[in-house]
């Protein structure tokens, strides 16, 4: 597969007019490798990772988050934000990003996670529509669903409402979602499941009656990579997709274990 066919494989599966006006998604390292028959797909563009897709000859490394969030006026090896870019640049790997175009996309992030965790009559989430809003079978102890949560996704927890709660309409936003409290509660979610809040926006949803669910950036997003692997090699037998081995959550937690029962 040529570079522009993948790049047109990627635009079907998560369409770039998804994405957030400020993202930066799509061919940010290009290559002159006429042929990408090898992928290496990653969270992240971190140096293990680049160092791991120079180590197995591939041609491309396939990211959910983007690299380069702010300009840069160099690239050199010994800065956090250029370092793992030089590093493929200089062996002449490619690398693509699809950020919250794949947050939005149909079988992206938010589908997956409102798939594990079980839940029905799943719809987009207002007003960007790049969550999720779905319901339980049936309600549960805001508790139980904690701990379903961390079972699901191998992580701890940290809520916000009482465990004693029962809970059913659930909106769901991988990553980073705190920002949107106010918009879950207005769109008649008992709970809130996402990666990252900050204090302020822990308070607002205690405010607001919201149950949240905080268990983490990483654990919250990178269930979308299986998936996606599977997807692409369905869709393209003459590339070999691999998911990174480097990968790593950069604020683990272990899993804690039915806290709430």
């Amino acid at each position: 597969m040529n570079l522009e066919s993948f790049c047109a494989l990627m635009e079907r599966i998560a369409p770039r007019e998804l994405a957030m006006e400020w993202d930066r998604i799509g061919l940010l390292i290009g290559t002159d490798r006429t042929e990408i028959k090898r992928v290496l797909v990653a969270l992240d563009l971190t140096c293990p990772v680049a160092d791991e897709a120079i180590a197995g000859d591939y041609d491309l490394v396939l990211t959910h988050h983007p690299i380069f969030w702010e300009p840069v006026s160099s690239i050199l090896p010994d800065r956090f934000d250029t370092a793992a870019a030089y590093r493929l640049i200089r062996h002449g790997i490619g690398m693509f990003a699809a950020h919250t175009n794949l947050d939005a996309a149909t079988g992206g992030v938010n589908d997956t996670l409102a798939s594990l965790l079980g839940l029905e009559n799943v719809r987009p989430l207002p007003p960007e529509n790049i969550g999720r809003i779905g319901t339980l079978v049936q309600p549960m102890p805001f508790g139980s669903f904690v701990n379903l949560c961390e079972r699901v996704l191998g992580t701890n927890a940290r809520i916000v409402g009482s465990p004693d709660d029962p809970v059913q309409t659930i909106g769901l936003i991988g990553g980073s979602g705190g920002g949107d409290v106010a918009f879950v509660k207005d769109a008649g979610c008992d709970a809130f499941v996402t990666g990252e809040m900050k204090h302020n926006q822990a308070l607002e949803a205690a405010f607001l009656g919201l149950h949240c669910c905080v268990l983490g950036h990483y654990e919250t997003e990178n269930i979308v990579l299986k998936p996606l692997i599977s997807r692409l090699q369905e869709a393209s037998f003459d590339v070999k997709y691999d998911l990174t081995q480097s990968g790593r959550a950069p604020l683990p937690c272990p899993q804690g274990g039915n806290r709430y029962e």
